[in-house]
């Protein structure tokens, strides 16, 4: 099967109600696509980016910063209304800053958290508040690099170990609410991935590309956020996964293996 003809079914999310933060770009942007496809209602959120012209008209997208909790319950609550109700949150707000280890201070170390981990807690805990008594899926963005050493970045490293933890422990927790709570750690083609390459330089970003190559059992480069990321996406947003907790879903063309 090539990589054009990959595609979700065009009515497996019909009548889901669906929440994606960071949805303006990258991972956000690709799953508001796929699930608008898939034939979900979507609310999008979106910060410092406007939503894209694509997808602008398609959905309604409300201004949130996640790192702040009033902004976030204000957010939710206007989206529920105008989903009448919640069924799902794909939480795609993050962001990847390079710092090797001696050199990140105390604000960019807070900076990192804030964005990827504090974001997650507090859009997890409002979703709970809108799911807590029908139910419900929530889908996080974790990252093979909360898992691996990662010298470039190690204080996004540390948020997202963070935020595997804490999506094992709220599975655990909200389970009896019939609320599954999962996370992706994709490796796909994305600003912080671009971000990463101009970080290393030219010669770094040459060998990085050769290692993709040579560590990468399929297709030895990054994926397509929609193409490769979306139909798993899409079936974590489906009643398909709703036996399905707590688990650190990768896809990454297999180049690295925790669930092996």
């Amino acid at each position: 099967m090539t990589q054009a003809s990959v595609s979700t079914e065009p009515r497996m999310l019909s009548g889901r109600r669906i929440l994606v933060t960071g949805a303006a770009g990258g991972i956000g942007a690709a799953a508001v696509s796929v699930f608008l496809a898939a034939g979900a209602r979507v609310v999008g959120l979106f910060h410092s980016s406007p939503p894209p012209d694509e997808l602008r008209d398609r959905c309604d997208w409300l201004s949130c910063d996640a790192r702040s909790r009033a902004s976030v319950d204000a957010a939710f609550t206007a989206a529920s209304s105008l989903l009448g109700g919640l069924d799902v949150l794909l939480n795609a707000a993050g962001n990847w800053r390079a710092g090797v280890p001696e050199s990140p201070s105390g604000d960019e170390f807070d900076a990192v958290l804030d964005v990827n981990l504090r974001s997650t807690v507090f859009t997890n805990q409002a979703a709970f508040e809108h799911m807590r008594h029908a139910g419900g899926q929530i889908i996080n963005l974790g990252s093979g690099e909360g898992v691996r050493d990662n010298p470039p970045a190690p204080h996004y490293a540390v948020a997202k170990a963070g935020v595997h933890a804490w999506t094992r422990s709220v599975a655990s927790a909200w389970g009896r609410h019939g609320i599954t709570v999962n996370a992706l750690a994709p490796a796909v083609r994305t600003a912080g991935a671009d971000r990463l390459r101009e970080h290393l330089g030219t010669e770094g970003a040459a060998q990085f590309r050769q290692s993709l190559r040579t560590a990468m059992p399929l297709r030895g480069e990054l994926g397509d956020p929609e193409a490769d990321l979306g139909p798993v996406m899409a079936f974590l947003a489906s009643p398909g996964a709703r036996f399905m907790t707590g688990q650190l879903i990768a896809v990454n063309g297999g180049i690295q293996m925790p669930g092996a």
